[in-house]
């Protein structure tokens, strides 16, 4: 088993950053991929980032592309999302999820791990 756990969501203006962090524990050399799917008000969850934890390949969501960027810390467990110029449309609950496959996936169905989420707000 592999738990995760999200922290540092908030409150920002539009155009502000924010950096969400998810700490990983457990049977984490299981861990071939993690991502940052989101849930805005009312819809359904969606891809928004992801990598693979050995290589560090980077797949990002186009609607978030050139604005946030998700990095890892091997040493630590940690994986990380750095959101910059932020609009109220990225306002979401934050999951992190990991999953035993080495290709990022877009679809939520395929990681096994997922965390309870952070919410991040932006408002104009």
């Amino acid at each position: 088993q592999v738990q995760v756990a999200e922290s540092g969501g908030g409150s920002v203006l539009t155009g502000g950053s924010l950096r969400i962090s998810c700490s990983a524990t457990g049977r984490t050399f299981t861990m071939n991929s993690v991502a940052w799917f989101r849930r805005p008000p009312g819809k359904e969850r969606e891809f928004a980032a992801g990598l693979t934890w050995n290589g560090g390949d980077t797949h990002y969501a186009d609607s978030v592309k050139d604005r946030f960027t998700i990095s890892r810390d091997k040493d630590k467990n940690m994986v990380y999302l750095e959101m910059n110029n932020l609009k109220p449309e990225d306002t979401a609950v934050y999951y992190c999820a990991a999953s035993t496959l080495a290709v990022v996936y877009s679809r939520p169905e395929l990681y096994r791990y997922w965390g309870q989420g952070t919410q991040v707000t932006v408002s104009s």
